[in-house]
């Protein structure tokens, strides 16, 4: 497994920081204004900063039991895949947050996968009650 670069590892803590505060407050810090977020639920990625705040927001809310288990990161420092286990509604699922970040530390690209099938479903419902219209507008 390689290692994070130094602004990769300050954000990944920070980011871990945020998450078990339950307060994404300063989650703006860590993103970059142009950063682009792939829901597991919509083909067409979601674009800027906004768009991730208001997704990751929501979803801090709809998890059930969220953590996460383990992290790697690619050679080169810049990418780390999360992967975390949840409840949401009932139902359990598993998946794997995966961030892209730019020399400063500041996550670029922010790609979500779930499984199995029934978790995502439930996911998918609630989120789209909460933000779906909202996040339309950053297609």
């Amino acid at each position: 497994m390689a290692a994070s670069s130094p602004q990769v590892s300050e954000t990944i803590a920070r980011w871990h920081q945020i998450i078990a505060a339950r307060d994404l407050s300063g989650l703006g810090d860590i993103i970059h204004p142009d950063a682009v977020f792939r829901s597991p639920v919509a083909h067409t990625p979601y674009r800027g900063r906004e768009a991730l705040i208001v997704a990751l927001s929501t979803v801090i809310d709809v998890f059930e039991d969220f953590t996460y288990h383990r992290s790697f990161f690619t050679e080169d420092g810049k990418n780390a895949t999360l992967e975390f286990g949840a409840h949401v509604n009932g139902k359990q699922l598993k998946g794997v947050d995966l961030i892209k970040f730019d020399d400063d530390g500041l996550i670029v690209e922010f790609e979500v996968m779930i499984r199995p099938a029934s978790g995502l479903m439930a996911l998918g419902e609630e989120m789209g009650k909460r933000v779906g219209a909202k996040l339309k507008e950053y297609s």
